[in-house]
């Protein structure tokens, strides 16, 4: 499935000093930029119009519309106010279609792996994977199916078929892994082990996408 887009309608600046920028965020506005294309566009939207950009698991592109223009994009980096959690600022990067572009997508799992069913725990060390596609090749999601997977037994990056996209993750990161629960081995009350491979996990913010020319 086709990656989904959502349109932000957004106001040309004229100006981008300190001064104006704040008028903007004082007025609930964000202020934007968008590279990538001919030239760079500076602009300003309404806070909530990126609430189904950012407040969401799902990855999507953008439709940017300003002044009659219609610019396809993707969200490259988002800031927000450390204390109030209110967007800053955000950066697009204009899209092409001849010209791929790196992007994180969600994973979803499917299926219940026969080693879970046996007792084991699975552990899911990516929630997102990075790829490289032509933007009309982008996924919404990366299916796993974790059926097959027994105790003991991990799925990698490379055990994954990719459709007109490739993952810019080496072919032997581990995706999901099944292991021996500590249940299983003491026969108490379940226990996560959660010392290993938390550091993955894939939780780089929605925004990272960039040109990979």
């Amino acid at each position: 499935i086709i990656m989904k887009s959502i349109t932000i309608q957004g106001t040309k600046r004229e100006s981008v000093g300190k001064k104006s920028t704040k008028a903007l965020r004082d007025a609930e506005l964000v202020p934007c930029v968008v590279y990538g294309g001919a030239e760079t566009l500076n602009f300003s939207a309404e806070e909530r119009a990126f609430k189904g950009l950012v407040y969401t698991p799902e990855a999507h592109t953008v439709s940017i519309e300003v002044d009659g223009q219609t610019i396809p994009a993707v969200l490259q980096d988002i800031q927000f106010h450390p204390i109030t959690d209110k967007i800053l600022h955000a950066d697009f990067y204009q899209l092409a279609d001849d010209k791929p572009v790196v992007m994180e997508v969600p994973v979803r799992i499917t299926g219940r792996a026969k080693g879970v069913v046996s007792g084991g725990a699975m552990r899911q060390t990516y929630r997102k994977l990075k790829i490289k596609a032509l933007p009309a090749n982008l996924p919404d999601e990366i299916v796993v199916d974790v059926t097959p997977l027994k105790i003991g037994n991990k799925l990698y990056v490379g055990d994954i078929k990719t459709n007109n996209f490739t993952f810019m993750h080496p072919d032997n990161a581990v995706v999901v892994a099944v292991k021996m629960s500590r249940t299983a081995m003491k026969g108490g009350a379940a226990v996560e082990d959660d010392e290993e491979e938390t550091a993955a996990e894939g939780e780089a913010p929605a925004a990272e996408a960039t040109s990979a020319e």
